[in-house]
């Protein structure tokens, strides 16, 4: 089921730490675009509509719009909504009994509460890997593909709380993302795509969003450079891993990897990613170095296990990562209610695909978590956004 919009959504894609959250912020700064935080809501829904059973029944659509507005990252969106009435008032906005519909239903929500504006936009990094998806339930939709240098952006992934712990792990991640959207650059109008690079947003902020209004058909308005003057950026500027919004547009975070990464490092990603670096037009400074599958299974076990460990760690993502699992977990016991059967699941991506835990957003592999008995957390510590 499709919902077309007067107002196109617009959908900022692009690898973790590449400057999505950046953007988001920038846009959602403009007096028409209403922009929430993450979401990870086609990563970590769409794939699994099969467990919901027919959405034209009440409960199981209540379900899934349930479990959709309280799984958010930031509790509600920060919305002005009574937690016992929220699913209710959502459901009364839904223009059709659908993923589709409630989605489109919670981001115009967000909008309309947050200056009352006619238009909305999301970011989500891993939405890279369901653009067939977004097509099918906003067919007019704009997409953004916002990427950096990977060595830089790597560096930051494996210095944040939530990334890869090495760079073998970062690289082929990054890699991943890069090769994820190649056919829709070629499949897709120049009024649907646009590619912009991390480097020109900071060095040059009002020319690059002038060109990004312009594809959205939107006036630029001067009041995006304020972005970090926002609540979203006033909240995530407080934070370890995104106290660049806590400003204004810099490029003192432009090559970075030359010192957070060793020669050795800076080979290995060339190892991996330097075809993908090339492409997506930086300089390959260093040789690649060789890598065998021992390496490569070592750089992996140990990246697993790390992350697991982590996860409650000071500044960890336990608490999402919880509620990820508990998700996961209300699957399972619809399948115990007759819900849904494994005889009649369709097999969607990414079931199947070597990289499934990471493209639907984990922070850690189930095998890992298992592996170190780590115990849920549903109680917020510290900074929560």
């Amino acid at each position: 089921m499709a919902i077309v919009l007067k107002e196109k959504p617009i959908f900022v894609i692009g690898a973790e730490r590449s400057g999505t959250t950046l953007l988001m912020v920038m846009l959602g700064a403009h007096p028409r675009i209403g922009v929430p935080e993450v979401g990870w809501l086609f990563p970590r829904f769409y794939p699994f509509l099969h467990t919901y059973g027919d959405l034209n029944k009440e409960e199981n659509l209540r379900t899934l719009a349930d479990e959709m507005l309280f799984g958010l990252n930031r509790h509600l969106w920060g919305m002005d909504l009574n937690p016992r009435t929220a699913v209710d008032e959502l459901l009364m906005e839904v223009k059709e009994r659908s993923f589709a519909g409630i989605y489109c239903a919670m981001h115009e929500m967000f909008a309309r509460k947050n200056g009352d504006k006619p238009r909305w936009g999301q970011k989500t990094p891993h939405n890279l890997y369901f653009i067939e998806s977004i097509k099918e339930c906003f067919p007019n939709a704009q997409f953004i593909f916002i990427v950096r240098d990977g060595r830089d952006a790597s560096s930051d992934y494996i210095e944040s709380a939530f990334g890869p712990t090495n760079i073998f792990c970062a690289a082929e991640s990054w890699k991943l993302c890069q090769n994820a959207v190649k056919p829709w650059r070629e499949k897709l109008s120049s009024d649907q795509w646009l590619d912009i690079k991390y480097e020109d947003l900071v060095r040059q902020p009002e020319a690059t969003l002038v060109k990004v209004c312009r594809f959205l058909g939107e006036e630029f308005n001067p009041i995006m450079l304020d972005f970090w003057k926002g609540d979203i950026g006033q909240k995530r500027g407080t934070t370890r891993d995104h106290k660049p919004l806590g400003h204004a547009a810099s490029d003192r975070y432009i090559g970075i990897h030359k010192q957070l990464l060793s020669i050795r490092d800076q080979r290995v990603f060339a190892a991996v990613a330097g075809k993908e670096l090339e492409e997506s037009g930086y300089q390959n400074d260093v040789d690649p170095i060789e890598l065998t599958q021992e390496d490569i299974d070592r750089y992996r076990e140990w990246d697993g296990r790390i992350r697991a460990a982590l996860l409650d760690a000071p500044g960890g993502h336990i608490l999402f990562e919880s509620y990820r699992d508990w998700i996961a977990d209300q699957r399972e016991a619809r399948k115990r209610e007759g819900i849904w059967s494994e005889a009649d699941a369709p097999r969607v991506f990414p079931a199947g695909d070597p990289n499934e835990e990471l493209i639907i957003g984990y922070r850690a592999w189930k095998q890992w978590k298992e592996h170190f008995s780590i115990k849920r957390q549903y109680t917020a510590k510290g900074v929560v956004f």
